[in-house]
């Protein structure tokens, strides 16, 4: 809450046979190479997609489990389950493809749109190592926010509505923070006045709410079911297990 891609003539006859009789061992020793590269284990957490809700998930389209998170940037709450079980969940279940996992924001403040917004509109590839940014550095780029003026806050209000995200976010100095994470201040300015961006975000705030009765952050859905009474990571791996006896 607020308040990372030469022989010469005589010996022609001997290099061709040479030739020829290395030709199948070199042949067995590609196709071995081949086969070992097929059966090799694909890691999971390297697939990402962003789903028709909006959410971006990752993992193995296949897998028998699903788990949704639905959680806020400026979570405390959220941003202690991710230290807490993000990398258990990452190399134990989903690297494997047992699990597959999705990440939908629940906005709960201005602050949280800018920084969800700067996050999405990154892409499939840098969403996940934004979203780590985001959760381990919480307290200092949401800090500049907590100063804004009263002063501020009447300005902001006279700006156009579809402006109002990025002055908001220019106010909480996101802007220089993000300028560290490799996003400069064009991209700052183009993700920060999406205007559909900003409505796909509306939306999945009122799916959730709709779908799945989520009140709070965070809150997880396994299988297409509300997990009731469970919002830390040992509830949530709990759960988890007993989904995949």
């Amino acid at each position: 809450m607020l308040k990372k891609q030469v022989l010469t003539v005589s010996f022609a006859a001997v290099a061709a046979f040479g030739l020829a009789v290395s030709a199948a061992p070199m042949a067995m020793a590609q196709a071995s190479a081949a086969k070992a590269g097929a059966q090799k284990t694909t890691d999971w957490t390297t697939v990402v997609q962003q789903t028709p809700e909006g959410g971006f998930i990752m993992g193995n389209p296949k897998a028998s489990v699903t788990l949704i998170e639905f959680a806020s940037l400026t979570c405390p709450h959220c941003r202690h389950f991710h230290e807490e079980g993000m990398e258990i969940l990452k190399n134990q279940y989903i690297k494997s493809g047992k699990v597959r996992y999705e990440f939908r924001n629940f906005i709960l403040t201005g602050p949280d749109y800018a920084a969800s917004m700067l996050a999405r509109c990154q892409g499939t590839k840098r969403f996940f190592p934004l979203l780590d940014a985001f959760f381990s550095r919480q307290e200092e780029w949401v800090k500049p926010f907590m100063q804004v003026t009263e002063e501020q806050q009447k300005q902001l209000a006279a700006v156009p509505q579809q402006q109002q995200i990025k002055a908001l976010a220019e106010m909480g100095k996101l802007d220089q923070y993000v300028r560290r994470l490799g996003i400069p201040k064009a991209k700052f300015d183009q993700c920060l006045t999406d205007q559909a961006g900003i409505k796909k975000l509306a939306d999945m705030r009122k799916s959730a709410i709709e779908t799945f009765q989520i009140t709070g952050t965070p809150s997880f859905a396994l299988n297409g079911k509300k997990l009731e009474g469970a919002n830390t990571w040992p509830d949530v791996r709990a759960r988890l297990d007993a989904a995949l006896k």
